[in-house]
Parts: structure tokens; sequence; C-alpha cells
């Protein structure tokens, strides 16, 4: 569910989803290309071909509205839940969605914006936590799911301590979008992935 604010509906025409989706395309196109401080209303604005006023009527500051453009792209990357496999399957999981991962990976807008929004916590914690919140914590739930499951049919061992899995290898791949050297191609993804998965025990 989408965590937009919603104005105060106001007189004239209602609102056109059309623009509200320029607005977010121009609003995470910038945050990638120049920042948060480069992110300005004027700019996101002109980005979208639309009217400052119409920003504003729709977000009342610039940290919600590119926290709701930090939501609106949280689908990119596929959940270990989005395939039609048994948890206890969790090998097969891995090896369907591998391909998708490891492009994903090495899109240079996922790691660039990874890396914004990271060193924007101190300065903009709003920005921080929409990250966390549409990002990290959706797919951790769902990944604990599955990793319970497969836990309970004894793919992983019955003391495994799953969130501290899942934070080695969220570490692991930060690591890996933030610090590998340019340019990365999926195949180089996929290998580090695998090590990742099997050094995990999670992936033969």
């Amino acid at each position: 569910m989408s965590s937009k604010r919603e104005q105060p509906p106001g007189p004239g025409r209602p609102r056109d989803p059309e623009a509200d989706a320029a607005i977010l395309r121009a609003a995470m196109e910038i945050l990638v290309e120049q920042g948060v401080a480069g992110a300005s209303i004027d700019r996101i604005a002109k980005r979208a071909n639309v009217a400052k006023v119409t920003v504003y009527r729709r977000w009342s500051a610039k940290e919600d509205l590119l926290a709701d453009a930090i939501e609106a792209v949280r689908e990119e990357i596929p959940a270990a839940d989005e395939t039609d496999r048994p948890a206890e399957d969790l090998h097969a999981i891995i090896d369907q969605l591998l391909p998708q991962w490891s492009e994903a990976l090495v899109q240079p807008r996922l790691r660039v914006l990874t890396a914004r929004l990271l060193s924007a916590g101190p300065d903009h914690p709003k920005l921080l936590d929409a990250y966390r919140e549409h990002h990290v914590k959706p797919r951790r739930e769902r990944a604990l799911a599955t990793l319970r499951r497969a836990r309970d049919t004894g793919i992983l061992d019955p003391d495994s301590d799953l969130d501290m899995l899942i934070d080695m290898m969220n570490g692991a791949i930060i690591q890996f979008v933030l610090l590998a050297e340019n340019p990365i191609r999926p195949a180089e993804a996929r290998e580090y992935l695998t090590r990742l998965f099997r050094q995990a025990g999670l992936h033969e």
C-alpha cells in the first residue's frame, strides 16, 4: 500500500495520476543524479514538466516527496516469495530468482540510490526511514517467513539465527553494491550471490 501523504482536496480539477507519476519519476531521477541537496522542488517540477504549485498541492515538503518516490520503486527487486515454488524447495527458489537478483544488483541507478540513501541518513533521517520501511522491512519479513518454513522442514539447522543470517547477507550485498569495482556484469553478481548463499548454507 502506498504511503503517499494525501493532501486535502481543493477546488478545481481533480488530480491527474499522470502528473503524480511524472513527479515521482522526476524526483527519483534527480535524487539519483544529484543527491538530496540537488533534488529541489523547482528542479523536480521542471523535470516533470509541471508547475511548482502542482507539486506543492501533493507534497508539502521535499522529504515527503522523495520518501514517496523511494516507495514507488520498491518492487524493482524480486523478493523470495515472488515464486510459485514451496519454501522447502529453497535451493530451487534461489536458482529461479538468481538471474533477476543479479540483473538488479548491477543497475547503476540502484547502486547510486543505495549510496545516496545511506549517506543521507544523518541529515535526512526521514528518507532513510522510508528506505527502511518500504524496501528493507517488507523484504526482510517475507524472507524471514521463507527461511522459517525452510528451517521447519529441515533445510536449515533448527538453531539457526535467521535474523542474524539475514543481517549478514544484507551486509555482504550492500558491500558488493557500494564497493565493487565498476562496471559489474550480471555474471559477476550472480557468482557473488551464489558464493554468499552457499556460505550461508542456503545453496548447494
